[in-house]
């Protein structure tokens, strides 16, 4: 995906803004990170982000952390558990509350 970037450090607030053109990937958009920003965020090809969204309706964006499982959990029965907690989330918050 070809995009074209800039980098511009504002010095009043001490912050530097990367812009990037957004572009098709198959079905989808994507975005491409500057070598320098995926440096800092030690992002690699195949490695996960998150976007975090804050009260501001700002968002930020880092490496997702990669957990490892230990050998004796296996993945799918974590993620039902998973399932269960959201779909029971309002029981266990209420329970909470007493």
């Amino acid at each position: 995906m070809n995009g074209v970037w800039s980098k511009v450090i504002n010095d009043k607030e001490n912050v530097t803004r990367y812009s990037r053109k957004i572009g098709r990937m198959g079905n989808s958009l994507g975005v491409s990170l500057p070598k320098s920003l995926a440096a800092k965020l030690n992002v690699a090809q195949g490695d996960e982000i998150e976007f975090i969204e804050n009260d501001r309706g700002e968002v930020v964006m880092k490496k997702a952390r990669q957990v490892q499982l230990p050998d004796n959990v296996r993945s799918e029965v974590l993620e039902a558990f998973f399932d269960v907690f959201e779909e029971d989330k309002g029981i266990l918050e209420d329970l909470r509350d007493r």
